[in-house]
């Protein structure tokens, strides 16, 4: 991984980076179920469609930033940057349901449900979460990461994604209504359905590489604050977001009368909160001790002047 990374023996600007690394996973993700599992084609053909969809492969891309910035291989961290990659996808592909934001594109293309059908939809989530936790402890089978920090992945996992973290925060999200959500539940709903699977990604770095645990508990505020930005940066974006970069309709929030931070604090607060975050974050991954954070601090500059 780090040959592939490294440009004409130097060091990549942060585009080259980010796309060396967002190849890998989707070469990797091409082939994430084994080629000798009986598995029904039209399960496998749902399931490949969202996960190559395209998209940023932010999470991924903490993955191994995490990994790294603690001195750990790239390479080992690449099963848990795929399973990350799985588990967004299914959260995706279940949001976009007619039950939940009823979304007929992601990503410029009509969404799983509006191809496979609902009930195919459902099932290729179900199994891109289950398939996640095998994913994970491939980076022990593989790459020789110790079992107890794999064990300690994979609970991070369960926690994040599920009903304290990623899942309850979707439930909150969907009770929130303008006029009766309050901006402390607002905040609740954005880390937990948008932060939680962000911070988990650079907890998960971080443990493939062995970080102590005051430098788990830094990226752990790291992965916090810029992952609320990022969501802050989201309800910008679908009020003054091109439709074209977005892939998807703007104003939907508006239109099923979603609680937003500019719908409490208006468009230049928000601007503004994104940026306090983000300067938070920044320092605190400064101070963790990490081998190299340079580039846990590129991204957090690139989550805040985002345009899609």
């Amino acid at each position: 991984m780090r040959q592939v990374i490294l440009v004409n023996n130097g060091r990549p600007s942060f585009n080259q980076y980010m796309s060396s690394i967002s190849d890998r996973v989707a070469t990797e993700l091409t082939h994430v179920l084994p080629g000798a599992w009986d598995v029904p084609d039209s399960l496998r053909e749902s399931m490949t469609y969202s996960l190559m969809a395209g998209g940023k492969r932010l999470r991924p891309l903490l993955v191994v930033a995490a990994c790294e910035a603690g001195g750990g291989s790239a390479e080992a961290a690449i099963p848990v940057a795929c399973a990350v990659e799985m588990v967004h996808t299914y959260s995706l592909i279940h949001d976009d349901l007619p039950a939940m934001d009823n979304d007929d594109f992601r990503r410029g293309k009509p969404t799983n449900h509006k191809v496979f059908g609902e009930a195919t939809a459902i099932l290729a989530g179900d199994a891109l979460l289950t398939h996640a936790f095998y994913m994970v402890v491939q980076s022990a089978r593989k790459f020789g990461v110790p079992a107890e920090r794999v064990l300690s992945i994979v609970e991070d996992l369960a926690e994040y994604a599920g009903p304290r973290g990623m899942v309850g925060g979707q439930v909150a999200d969907m009770e929130g209504e303008q006029g009766i959500t309050k901006l402390e539940e607002l905040e609740y709903i954005h880390l937990h359905k948008t932060s939680d699977l962000i911070m988990f990604s650079l907890i998960a770095g971080g443990r493939v590489a062995g970080c102590s645990e005051r430098q788990i508990e830094a990226l752990r505020a790291f992965g916090q604050r810029i992952g609320l930005a990022f969501q802050i940066q989201d309800d910008i974006l679908d009020l003054i977001g091109d439709e074209a970069k977005l892939g998807k309709s703007t104003q939907s929030d508006v239109k099923q009368q979603k609680v937003t931070y500019p719908y409490f604090i208006g468009l230049e607060a928000s601007r503004l909160e994104v940026g306090r975050l983000t300067d938070e974050a920044k320092a605190l991954i400064k101070e963790a001790g990490l081998e190299a954070p340079d580039r846990l601090l590129d991204i957090a500059d690139f989550l805040m002047s985002r345009d899609h």
